[in-house]
Protein backbone atom coordinates (compact mmCIF):
# COMPACT_ATOMS: atom_id res chain seq x y z
CA UNK A 1 0.00 0.00 0.00
CA UNK A 2 1.43 2.96 -0.78
CA UNK A 3 1.52 6.13 1.54
CA UNK A 4 1.94 9.49 1.41
CA UNK A 5 5.37 11.22 2.29
CA UNK A 6 3.07 13.46 5.05
CA UNK A 7 4.65 13.56 8.79
CA UNK A 8 3.19 10.72 10.91
CA UNK A 9 1.04 11.31 13.86
CA UNK A 10 -0.65 9.39 17.15
CA UNK A 11 -3.88 8.82 14.72
CA UNK A 12 -1.47 7.51 12.19
CA UNK A 13 0.17 5.33 14.81
CA UNK A 14 -3.36 4.00 16.03
CA UNK A 15 -4.45 3.16 12.37
CA UNK A 16 -0.96 1.06 11.33
CA UNK A 17 -1.93 -0.69 15.04
CA UNK A 18 -4.96 -1.55 13.39
CA UNK A 19 -3.98 -3.02 10.14
CA UNK A 20 -1.29 -4.75 12.05
CA UNK A 21 -4.06 -6.73 14.26
CA UNK A 22 -6.56 -7.19 11.24
CA UNK A 23 -9.07 -4.72 12.91
CA UNK A 24 -11.17 -4.25 10.31
CA UNK A 25 -12.00 -6.31 7.11
CA UNK A 26 -9.36 -6.32 4.79
CA UNK A 27 -7.31 -3.71 6.23
CA UNK A 28 -9.79 -1.14 5.17
CA UNK A 29 -9.73 2.86 6.42
CA UNK A 30 -12.55 4.38 5.99
CA UNK A 31 -13.67 8.37 7.71
CA UNK A 32 -15.97 10.22 7.76
CA UNK A 33 -16.22 14.18 8.05
CA UNK A 34 -19.95 14.75 9.87
CA UNK A 35 -20.60 18.39 9.59
CA UNK A 36 -24.19 19.81 11.33
CA UNK A 37 -25.72 22.11 8.91
CA UNK A 38 -26.52 25.12 11.18
CA UNK A 39 -23.71 27.33 9.99
CA UNK A 40 -20.74 28.04 7.96
CA UNK A 41 -17.77 25.82 7.96
CA UNK A 42 -14.58 27.98 9.47
CA UNK A 43 -10.52 27.18 9.86
CA UNK A 44 -11.22 24.80 12.84
CA UNK A 45 -13.26 22.59 10.43
CA UNK A 46 -10.58 22.80 7.96
CA UNK A 47 -7.94 20.98 10.19
CA UNK A 48 -10.82 18.17 11.26
CA UNK A 49 -11.73 18.00 6.84
CA UNK A 50 -8.40 17.78 6.24
CA UNK A 51 -7.31 15.13 9.16
CA UNK A 52 -10.29 12.60 8.16
CA UNK A 53 -9.41 13.13 4.25
CA UNK A 54 -5.71 12.74 4.46
CA UNK A 55 -6.14 9.94 6.82
CA UNK A 56 -8.17 8.09 4.08
CA UNK A 57 -5.64 8.94 1.46
CA UNK A 58 -2.39 8.47 3.56
CA UNK A 59 -3.86 4.69 3.58
CA UNK A 60 -5.72 4.19 0.44
CA UNK A 61 -9.04 4.18 2.05
CA UNK A 62 -12.52 5.92 1.54
CA UNK A 63 -13.81 9.50 3.02
CA UNK A 64 -17.19 10.82 3.13
CA UNK A 65 -19.21 13.74 3.55
CA UNK A 66 -22.49 13.47 5.78
CA UNK A 67 -24.33 15.76 6.90
CA UNK A 68 -25.67 15.44 10.71
CA UNK A 69 -28.79 17.04 10.12
CA UNK A 70 -30.71 16.11 13.34
CA UNK A 71 -31.91 19.28 14.88
CA UNK A 72 -33.99 21.15 11.82
CA UNK A 73 -34.85 23.86 14.10
CA UNK A 74 -31.21 25.39 13.54
CA UNK A 75 -30.58 24.03 10.06
CA UNK A 76 -30.99 25.19 6.78
CA UNK A 77 -30.15 24.19 3.15
CA UNK A 78 -28.18 27.26 2.94
CA UNK A 79 -25.77 25.91 5.25
CA UNK A 80 -25.89 22.70 3.15
CA UNK A 81 -24.49 24.12 -0.14
CA UNK A 82 -22.45 26.31 1.43
CA UNK A 83 -20.81 23.23 3.47
CA UNK A 84 -20.26 21.30 0.31
CA UNK A 85 -18.98 24.49 -1.29
CA UNK A 86 -15.77 24.82 1.20
CA UNK A 87 -14.89 20.73 1.15
CA UNK A 88 -14.73 20.60 -2.75
CA UNK A 89 -13.00 24.54 -2.27
CA UNK A 90 -10.04 22.71 0.47
CA UNK A 91 -9.88 19.85 -2.29
CA UNK A 92 -11.28 17.19 -0.18
CA UNK A 93 -13.46 15.03 -2.73
CA UNK A 94 -16.05 12.80 -0.59
CA UNK A 95 -16.71 11.21 -4.86
CA UNK A 96 -19.93 9.49 -4.80
CA UNK A 97 -20.30 9.14 -0.93
CA UNK A 98 -22.38 12.25 -0.07
CA UNK A 99 -24.58 10.82 2.68
CA UNK A 100 -27.27 12.56 5.35
CA UNK A 101 -28.09 11.48 8.78
CA UNK A 102 -32.09 12.37 8.23
CA UNK A 103 -31.72 9.13 5.53
CA UNK A 104 -31.18 6.95 8.42
CA UNK A 105 -34.01 8.33 10.80
CA UNK A 106 -35.86 4.62 10.20
CA UNK A 107 -33.05 2.82 10.70
CA UNK A 108 -32.09 4.97 14.23
CA UNK A 109 -36.14 4.68 15.02
CA UNK A 110 -35.56 0.53 14.92
CA UNK A 111 -32.79 0.96 17.13
CA UNK A 112 -35.11 2.41 19.69
CA UNK A 113 -37.13 -0.07 19.78
CA UNK A 114 -34.55 -3.08 19.86
CA UNK A 115 -33.15 -1.21 22.93
CA UNK A 116 -36.52 -1.16 24.67
CA UNK A 117 -37.08 -4.48 23.92
CA UNK A 118 -33.47 -5.67 25.66
CA UNK A 119 -34.70 -3.45 28.43
CA UNK A 120 -32.02 -0.59 27.69
CA UNK A 121 -34.42 2.26 26.90
CA UNK A 122 -37.30 3.78 28.33
CA UNK A 123 -40.05 6.50 28.03
CA UNK A 124 -39.19 9.51 30.41
CA UNK A 125 -41.78 12.11 31.50
CA UNK A 126 -39.47 14.25 33.42
CA UNK A 127 -39.23 17.84 31.88
CA UNK A 128 -35.94 18.41 30.85
CA UNK A 129 -34.96 20.65 34.19
CA UNK A 130 -36.28 17.80 35.84
CA UNK A 131 -33.31 15.23 33.90
CA UNK A 132 -30.91 17.79 34.71
CA UNK A 133 -31.87 17.81 38.75
CA UNK A 134 -31.83 14.06 38.69
CA UNK A 135 -28.89 13.37 36.57
CA UNK A 136 -26.36 15.02 39.21
CA UNK A 137 -22.83 16.95 39.68
CA UNK A 138 -19.82 15.58 38.78
CA UNK A 139 -19.13 14.85 42.28
CA UNK A 140 -22.55 13.70 43.10
CA UNK A 141 -24.35 10.84 41.63
CA UNK A 142 -27.38 11.00 40.25
CA UNK A 143 -30.73 9.34 40.89
CA UNK A 144 -32.97 6.83 38.68
CA UNK A 145 -35.88 9.03 37.11
CA UNK A 146 -39.45 7.76 38.93
CA UNK A 147 -40.40 6.14 34.93
CA UNK A 148 -37.14 4.63 34.88
CA UNK A 149 -38.79 0.77 35.45
CA UNK A 150 -41.45 0.91 33.13
CA UNK A 151 -42.10 -2.18 31.29
CA UNK A 152 -40.99 -3.05 27.91
CA UNK A 153 -44.48 -3.19 26.48
CA UNK A 154 -45.53 0.11 27.40
CA UNK A 155 -42.44 1.68 26.42
CA UNK A 156 -42.76 0.21 23.24
CA UNK A 157 -46.04 1.92 22.82
CA UNK A 158 -45.27 5.17 24.33
CA UNK A 159 -42.18 5.28 22.07
CA UNK A 160 -44.52 4.53 18.96
CA UNK A 161 -46.82 7.36 20.37
CA UNK A 162 -44.09 9.99 20.23
CA UNK A 163 -43.12 8.98 16.71
CA UNK A 164 -47.35 9.22 15.58
CA UNK A 165 -47.54 12.46 17.36
CA UNK A 166 -49.75 11.84 19.99
CA UNK A 167 -47.70 13.74 22.46
CA UNK A 168 -46.96 17.09 22.95
CA UNK A 169 -43.08 18.65 22.11
CA UNK A 170 -40.97 18.20 24.96
CA UNK A 171 -43.34 16.18 27.09
CA UNK A 172 -41.78 12.90 26.96
CA UNK A 173 -38.18 11.75 25.88
CA UNK A 174 -36.60 8.22 25.25
CA UNK A 175 -33.71 7.72 27.17
CA UNK A 176 -30.93 4.80 27.75
CA UNK A 177 -30.71 3.23 30.46
CA UNK A 178 -27.59 2.65 31.63
CA UNK A 179 -26.67 3.80 35.28
CA UNK A 180 -27.24 6.81 37.01
CA UNK A 181 -24.44 6.83 39.70
CA UNK A 182 -21.66 6.32 36.71
CA UNK A 183 -18.79 8.34 37.38
CA UNK A 184 -18.69 9.99 33.75
CA UNK A 185 -22.36 11.83 33.65
CA UNK A 186 -22.83 10.85 29.73
CA UNK A 187 -24.07 7.13 31.26
CA UNK A 188 -26.30 8.89 33.50
CA UNK A 189 -29.58 7.23 31.20
CA UNK A 190 -28.59 9.87 28.13
CA UNK A 191 -31.95 11.38 26.28
CA UNK A 192 -31.36 9.44 22.83
CA UNK A 193 -34.86 11.16 20.97
CA UNK A 194 -36.81 14.40 21.51
CA UNK A 195 -40.30 15.58 20.50
CA UNK A 196 -39.87 18.63 18.12
CA UNK A 197 -42.09 19.73 15.89
CA UNK A 198 -39.98 21.21 12.84
CA UNK A 199 -39.31 21.31 9.27
CA UNK A 200 -36.79 19.46 8.22
CA UNK A 201 -34.93 20.53 4.94
CA UNK A 202 -34.70 16.63 3.86
CA UNK A 203 -37.64 14.78 4.99
CA UNK A 204 -40.13 17.56 5.42
CA UNK A 205 -42.85 17.02 8.27
CA UNK A 206 -42.37 12.75 8.17
CA UNK A 207 -40.76 12.68 11.62
CA UNK A 208 -41.83 14.62 14.56
CA UNK A 209 -39.01 12.57 17.22
CA UNK A 210 -35.71 13.77 16.42
CA UNK A 211 -32.54 11.17 17.05
CA UNK A 212 -30.03 13.40 19.89
CA UNK A 213 -26.26 13.80 18.63
CA UNK A 214 -24.48 10.68 20.96
CA UNK A 215 -27.20 8.38 19.64
CA UNK A 216 -27.11 9.31 15.51
CA UNK A 217 -23.64 9.81 15.52
CA UNK A 218 -22.10 6.06 16.17
CA UNK A 219 -25.42 4.59 14.17
CA UNK A 220 -24.26 6.78 11.46
CA UNK A 221 -20.65 5.88 11.47
CA UNK A 222 -22.05 2.14 11.45
CA UNK A 223 -24.56 1.57 8.94
CA UNK A 224 -21.98 3.73 6.50
CA UNK A 225 -18.89 1.33 7.19
CA UNK A 226 -16.55 4.05 8.76
CA UNK A 227 -13.26 2.59 10.78
CA UNK A 228 -11.90 5.32 12.27
CA UNK A 229 -14.10 7.97 13.64
CA UNK A 230 -11.70 10.85 14.28
CA UNK A 231 -13.66 13.11 16.90
CA UNK A 232 -12.23 16.66 18.56
CA UNK A 233 -11.58 16.38 22.42
CA UNK A 234 -14.65 17.09 23.69
CA UNK A 235 -15.67 13.87 22.65
CA UNK A 236 -13.65 11.76 24.63
CA UNK A 237 -15.75 11.81 27.75
CA UNK A 238 -18.66 10.54 25.20
CA UNK A 239 -16.41 7.40 23.80
CA UNK A 240 -17.78 5.04 26.12
CA UNK A 241 -21.05 5.80 25.14
CA UNK A 242 -20.50 5.73 21.96
CA UNK A 243 -19.16 2.06 22.46
CA UNK A 244 -22.13 1.08 24.64
CA UNK A 245 -24.24 2.14 21.98
CA UNK A 246 -23.05 0.15 19.18
CA UNK A 247 -22.17 -3.36 21.41
CA UNK A 248 -25.66 -3.29 22.44
CA UNK A 249 -26.91 -2.84 18.75
CA UNK A 250 -27.29 -6.65 16.98
CA UNK A 251 -26.33 -4.99 13.49
CA UNK A 252 -22.75 -3.35 14.61
CA UNK A 253 -21.82 -5.17 17.47
CA UNK A 254 -19.35 -7.09 14.97
CA UNK A 255 -17.06 -4.43 13.93
CA UNK A 256 -18.39 -1.19 15.47
CA UNK A 257 -16.23 1.92 14.34
CA UNK A 258 -13.48 3.03 16.52
CA UNK A 259 -13.55 6.97 17.79
CA UNK A 260 -10.47 8.78 18.40
CA UNK A 261 -10.21 12.25 19.80
CA UNK A 262 -8.22 15.06 18.78
CA UNK A 263 -7.65 18.91 19.93
CA UNK A 264 -9.40 21.29 18.05
CA UNK A 265 -7.62 24.30 16.36
CA UNK A 266 -7.61 27.81 18.14
CA UNK A 267 -6.22 30.70 16.68
CA UNK A 268 -5.18 34.27 18.59
CA UNK A 269 -7.70 37.20 18.52
CA UNK A 270 -10.56 34.62 17.20
CA UNK A 271 -13.64 32.84 18.26
CA UNK A 272 -15.00 30.63 15.86
CA UNK A 273 -17.93 29.31 17.60
CA UNK A 274 -20.87 29.33 15.51
CA UNK A 275 -23.34 31.30 17.80
CA UNK A 276 -21.26 33.81 18.28
CA UNK A 277 -20.85 34.10 14.30
CA UNK A 278 -24.50 33.59 13.73
CA UNK A 279 -25.15 36.58 16.41
CA UNK A 280 -22.27 39.14 14.34
CA UNK A 281 -24.16 37.95 10.90
CA UNK A 282 -27.96 38.32 12.66
CA UNK A 283 -26.96 41.81 14.00
CA UNK A 284 -24.92 42.83 10.62
CA UNK A 285 -21.93 43.45 12.67
CA UNK A 286 -20.20 41.95 9.76
CA UNK A 287 -21.49 41.57 6.51
CA UNK A 288 -22.73 37.96 6.20
CA UNK A 289 -20.66 34.55 7.19
CA UNK A 290 -18.14 35.31 4.20
CA UNK A 291 -17.03 38.82 6.00
CA UNK A 292 -13.39 38.66 5.02
CA UNK A 293 -13.06 39.50 8.37
CA UNK A 294 -14.35 36.11 9.75
CA UNK A 295 -12.37 32.84 9.86
CA UNK A 296 -14.60 30.79 8.41
CA UNK A 297 -14.05 29.38 4.91
CA UNK A 298 -15.91 31.59 2.99
CA UNK A 299 -14.86 34.59 5.01
CA UNK A 300 -11.17 33.39 4.14
CA UNK A 301 -11.98 32.28 0.51
CA UNK A 302 -13.43 36.05 -0.22
CA UNK A 303 -10.41 37.31 1.58
CA UNK A 304 -7.87 35.88 -0.58
CA UNK A 305 -6.62 32.63 1.02
CA UNK A 306 -5.55 30.35 -1.20
CA UNK A 307 -6.87 26.41 -0.18
CA UNK A 308 -2.76 25.03 -0.35
CA UNK A 309 -1.70 27.71 2.56
CA UNK A 310 -4.59 25.94 4.82
CA UNK A 311 -3.53 22.98 4.03
CA UNK A 312 0.00 23.80 4.14
CA UNK A 313 -1.08 25.46 7.89
CA UNK A 314 -2.51 22.06 8.93
CA UNK A 315 -0.04 20.12 8.07
CA UNK A 316 2.69 22.08 9.93
CA UNK A 317 0.31 22.33 13.21
CA UNK A 318 -0.48 18.43 13.11
CA UNK A 319 -2.84 17.03 15.54
CA UNK A 320 -2.19 16.36 19.33
CA UNK A 321 -4.37 15.31 22.15
CA UNK A 322 -4.29 18.44 24.17
CA UNK A 323 -5.55 21.54 23.11
CA UNK A 324 -3.81 24.50 22.28
CA UNK A 325 -3.57 28.17 21.10
CA UNK A 326 -1.92 28.89 18.05
CA UNK A 327 -0.52 32.52 16.53
CA UNK A 328 -2.41 34.21 14.00
CA UNK A 329 0.83 34.94 12.39
CA UNK A 330 1.66 31.48 12.48
CA UNK A 331 -1.04 31.11 9.89
CA UNK A 332 -0.16 34.48 8.09
CA UNK A 333 3.28 33.38 7.59
CA UNK A 334 1.79 30.51 5.79
CA UNK A 335 -0.80 32.27 3.66
CA UNK A 336 2.41 34.63 2.72
CA UNK A 337 4.31 31.85 1.69
CA UNK A 338 1.91 30.05 -0.62
CA UNK A 339 0.86 33.68 -2.17
CA UNK A 340 4.78 34.92 -2.85
CA UNK A 341 5.34 33.00 -5.70
CA UNK A 342 2.07 32.81 -7.25
CA UNK A 343 0.84 36.92 -6.75
CA UNK A 344 1.58 39.75 -9.63
CA UNK A 345 3.40 42.30 -8.28
CA UNK A 346 1.86 45.48 -8.90
CA UNK A 347 1.89 48.98 -7.71
CA UNK A 348 -1.31 51.17 -5.95
CA UNK A 349 -1.23 54.23 -4.16
CA UNK A 350 -3.76 54.06 -0.93
CA UNK A 351 -3.64 57.90 -0.43
CA UNK A 352 -2.59 59.93 -3.43
CA UNK A 353 -0.01 62.76 -3.39
CA UNK A 354 0.51 64.17 -6.67
CA UNK A 355 4.27 65.04 -7.67
CA UNK A 356 4.80 66.91 -10.57
CA UNK A 357 8.43 66.39 -12.75
CA UNK A 358 9.00 69.90 -13.71
CA UNK A 359 11.65 68.77 -16.26
CA UNK A 360 10.01 67.01 -18.02
CA UNK A 361 7.12 68.26 -20.91
CA UNK A 362 3.38 68.22 -19.94
CA UNK A 363 2.74 65.65 -22.62
CA UNK A 364 5.90 63.41 -21.89
CA UNK A 365 4.34 59.29 -21.80
CA UNK A 366 6.94 56.73 -21.49
CA UNK A 367 6.07 53.15 -21.31
CA UNK A 368 8.49 51.15 -18.54
CA UNK A 369 8.92 47.27 -18.47
CA UNK A 370 8.42 45.76 -15.41
CA UNK A 371 9.14 42.15 -14.30
CA UNK A 372 5.48 40.57 -12.84
CA UNK A 373 7.42 38.87 -10.08
CA UNK A 374 10.94 39.12 -10.06
CA UNK A 375 11.13 35.72 -8.06
CA UNK A 376 8.82 33.73 -10.57
CA UNK A 377 10.00 35.10 -14.25
CA UNK A 378 6.99 32.53 -15.38
CA UNK A 379 4.36 35.38 -14.60
CA UNK A 380 6.12 37.62 -17.59
CA UNK A 381 6.03 41.42 -17.67
CA UNK A 382 4.16 44.65 -18.00
CA UNK A 383 4.00 47.87 -19.06
CA UNK A 384 3.84 51.06 -16.99
CA UNK A 385 3.00 54.67 -18.17
CA UNK A 386 5.63 57.33 -16.78
CA UNK A 387 4.48 60.93 -17.30
CA UNK A 388 4.76 64.25 -15.95
CA UNK A 389 2.78 63.92 -12.97
CA UNK A 390 2.45 61.12 -10.77
CA UNK A 391 1.29 59.82 -7.44
CA UNK A 392 2.78 58.59 -4.39
CA UNK A 393 1.20 57.89 -1.12
CA UNK A 394 1.26 60.93 1.45
CA UNK A 395 3.08 59.33 4.35
CA UNK A 396 6.32 58.88 1.71
CA UNK A 397 6.69 62.76 2.22
CA UNK A 398 7.52 64.85 5.02
CA UNK A 399 8.70 68.69 5.36
CA UNK A 400 10.47 68.03 8.56
CA UNK A 401 11.15 63.99 8.53
CA UNK A 402 13.17 62.61 11.58
CA UNK A 403 16.28 60.72 10.95
CA UNK A 404 16.63 57.73 9.39
CA UNK A 405 13.66 58.87 6.75
CA UNK A 406 14.96 57.31 3.78
CA UNK A 407 11.74 58.35 1.60
CA UNK A 408 11.21 61.84 -0.20
CA UNK A 409 11.56 65.16 1.98
CA UNK A 410 13.04 68.65 0.21
CA UNK A 411 16.05 68.55 -1.29
CA UNK A 412 16.60 64.17 -1.01
CA UNK A 413 17.04 61.80 -3.85
CA UNK A 414 15.31 58.90 -3.69
CA UNK A 415 14.27 56.18 -6.61
CA UNK A 416 10.59 55.63 -8.26
CA UNK A 417 10.39 51.87 -8.93
CA UNK A 418 11.05 51.33 -11.81
CA UNK A 419 12.04 54.10 -13.46
CA UNK A 420 14.35 57.22 -12.42
CA UNK A 421 15.94 58.94 -9.60
CA UNK A 422 13.52 62.34 -8.15
CA UNK A 423 14.52 64.78 -6.52
CA UNK A 424 12.47 67.52 -4.55
CA UNK A 425 12.68 70.94 -4.96
CA UNK A 426 9.69 72.45 -3.97
CA UNK A 427 6.31 72.01 -2.33
CA UNK A 428 2.97 73.38 -2.15
CA UNK A 429 0.52 73.45 1.09
CA UNK A 430 -3.38 74.22 1.64
CA UNK A 431 -4.50 76.94 4.11
CA UNK A 432 -4.35 73.91 6.78
CA UNK A 433 -0.95 72.89 6.02
CA UNK A 434 -1.11 70.11 4.42
CA UNK A 435 0.99 69.33 1.67
CA UNK A 436 -1.02 69.43 -1.91
CA UNK A 437 1.92 68.68 -4.44
CA UNK A 438 5.17 68.20 -4.97
CA UNK A 439 7.61 69.65 -7.20
CA UNK A 440 10.54 67.11 -7.97
CA UNK A 441 13.47 67.07 -11.02
CA UNK A 442 14.04 63.77 -12.44
CA UNK A 443 17.93 62.36 -13.82
CA UNK A 444 17.41 60.79 -16.83
CA UNK A 445 20.94 59.11 -16.91
CA UNK A 446 19.03 56.82 -13.95
CA UNK A 447 16.80 54.52 -15.25
CA UNK A 448 15.82 51.30 -13.97
CA UNK A 449 17.91 48.83 -15.68
CA UNK A 450 20.47 51.28 -17.57
CA UNK A 451 23.24 49.79 -14.99
CA UNK A 452 23.64 53.08 -14.05
CA UNK A 453 26.40 53.34 -11.18
CA UNK A 454 27.10 56.94 -10.29
CA UNK A 455 25.62 57.46 -6.98
CA UNK A 456 23.32 55.80 -4.75
CA UNK A 457 19.87 56.27 -3.12
CA UNK A 458 18.51 55.08 0.18
CA UNK A 459 14.46 55.09 -0.63
CA UNK A 460 12.44 53.71 -3.29
CA UNK A 461 9.08 54.48 -3.38
CA UNK A 462 5.97 53.21 -5.18
CA UNK A 463 3.63 55.19 -7.79
CA UNK A 464 1.00 55.04 -10.25
CA UNK A 465 0.94 57.84 -13.32
CA UNK A 466 -1.63 60.79 -13.05
CA UNK A 467 -2.77 60.24 -16.03
CA UNK A 468 -2.55 56.84 -16.94
CA UNK A 469 -4.51 54.83 -13.87
CA UNK A 470 -7.16 53.44 -12.45
CA UNK A 471 -9.39 54.35 -9.39
CA UNK A 472 -10.22 51.57 -6.59
CA UNK A 473 -11.32 50.93 -3.20
CA UNK A 474 -9.26 48.88 -0.91
CA UNK A 475 -10.50 47.33 2.32
CA UNK A 476 -7.79 46.96 4.78
CA UNK A 477 -8.59 44.48 7.57
CA UNK A 478 -6.90 43.97 11.18
CA UNK A 479 -8.09 41.06 13.67
CA UNK A 480 -11.77 41.42 14.25
CA UNK A 481 -11.24 41.12 18.15
CA UNK A 482 -9.14 43.27 20.75
CA UNK A 483 -8.46 40.50 22.69
CA UNK A 484 -5.03 39.14 22.65
CA UNK A 485 -6.64 35.34 23.62
CA UNK A 486 -10.05 35.36 24.36
CA UNK A 487 -11.46 32.54 26.19
CA UNK A 488 -12.74 30.25 24.15
CA UNK A 489 -16.81 30.43 24.14
CA UNK A 490 -19.33 30.42 21.78
CA UNK A 491 -21.41 34.00 22.02
CA UNK A 492 -20.43 37.75 21.60
CA UNK A 493 -20.81 38.17 25.15
CA UNK A 494 -17.75 39.79 27.17
CA UNK A 495 -15.73 40.55 23.48
CA UNK A 496 -15.09 43.67 22.04
CA UNK A 497 -14.53 44.20 18.84
CA UNK A 498 -11.79 45.84 17.10
CA UNK A 499 -13.15 49.26 16.18
CA UNK A 500 -10.11 49.19 13.05
CA UNK A 501 -10.83 45.99 11.94
CA UNK A 502 -11.86 47.38 8.75
CA UNK A 503 -10.35 50.38 7.08
CA UNK A 504 -11.72 51.40 3.54
CA UNK A 505 -9.66 53.70 1.37
CA UNK A 506 -10.30 54.79 -2.15
CA UNK A 507 -6.71 55.08 -4.38
CA UNK A 508 -5.16 54.11 -7.50
CA UNK A 509 -3.75 51.20 -9.35
CA UNK A 510 -1.54 50.47 -12.06
CA UNK A 511 -3.90 51.02 -15.55
CA UNK A 512 -3.05 47.71 -16.35
CA UNK A 513 -5.28 46.63 -13.56
CA UNK A 514 -8.14 48.02 -15.16
CA UNK A 515 -9.87 44.86 -15.93
CA UNK A 516 -9.52 42.54 -13.07
CA UNK A 517 -11.31 39.42 -12.25
CA UNK A 518 -12.95 38.18 -9.31
CA UNK A 519 -10.92 36.31 -6.63
CA UNK A 520 -7.88 37.53 -8.57
CA UNK A 521 -4.48 37.61 -6.01
CA UNK A 522 -1.73 40.08 -5.87
CA UNK A 523 0.60 41.87 -4.04
CA UNK A 524 0.53 45.61 -4.34
CA UNK A 525 4.14 46.51 -3.21
CA UNK A 526 4.46 47.91 0.06
CA UNK A 527 1.05 47.44 1.30
CA UNK A 528 0.59 43.55 1.20
CA UNK A 529 -1.42 40.96 -0.81
CA UNK A 530 -4.92 41.60 -1.99
CA UNK A 531 -7.46 39.57 -3.92
CA UNK A 532 -10.47 41.11 -6.16
CA UNK A 533 -13.68 40.94 -3.92
CA UNK A 534 -15.98 38.75 -5.67
CA UNK A 535 -18.92 40.12 -4.19
CA UNK A 536 -18.94 43.95 -4.32
CA UNK A 537 -16.33 44.08 -7.32
CA UNK A 538 -17.31 45.83 -10.94
CA UNK A 539 -15.45 45.96 -14.01
CA UNK A 540 -15.25 49.77 -13.93
CA UNK A 541 -15.37 49.78 -9.55
CA UNK A 542 -12.41 47.19 -8.37
CA UNK A 543 -12.79 46.34 -4.85
CA UNK A 544 -9.24 44.88 -3.19
CA UNK A 545 -9.66 42.52 0.03
CA UNK A 546 -6.25 43.15 2.36
CA UNK A 547 -5.49 39.64 2.36
CA UNK A 548 -2.16 39.48 4.61
CA UNK A 549 0.43 42.27 4.88
CA UNK A 550 3.70 42.22 4.29
CA UNK A 551 5.46 41.98 7.28
CA UNK A 552 5.90 38.97 9.57
CA UNK A 553 6.36 38.41 13.37
CA UNK A 554 6.38 34.41 13.21
CA UNK A 555 9.71 32.64 12.40
CA UNK A 556 9.35 29.00 10.90
CA UNK A 557 11.69 26.29 12.62
CA UNK A 558 14.67 25.90 10.63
Amino acid sequence: MEKEKTPSNFIYNMIEEDIKNNTFTDNRVHTRFPPEPNGYLHIGHAKAILLNYNTAKRFGGKFNLRFDDTNPAKEDLEYVESIKEDIAWLGADWEDRLFYASNYFDKMYECGLELIDKGLAYVDDLSANEIRIYRGTLTEPGKNSPYRDRGKEENHLLFENMKNGKYEDGSKVLRAKIDMESPNINMRDPVLYRISRAHHHNTGEQWCIYPMYDYAHPIEDAIEGITHSLCSLEFEDHRPFYNWLLSNLDAFKEEPPRQIEFAKLFLTNTIVGKRFLKKLVDDKVVDGWDDPRLMTIAGLRRRGVTPEAIQNFCEEIGVSKSNSIVDMAMFEHFIRDDLKPKAPRCMAVLDPLKVIITNLPETHLEWLEMDNNSENPELGKRKIPFTREIYIERDDFMIDPPKKYHRLYPENEVRLMGAYFVKCHDYSTDENGQVTEIHCTYDPETKSGSGFTGRKVKGTLHWVSAVHHHPAEFRIYDTLLSEDHPDQVENAQGHTINPDSLNIKLGLTEISMEEVNAGERFQFVRHGYFAVDPKDSQPQKPVFNLTVSLKSSWKPNT
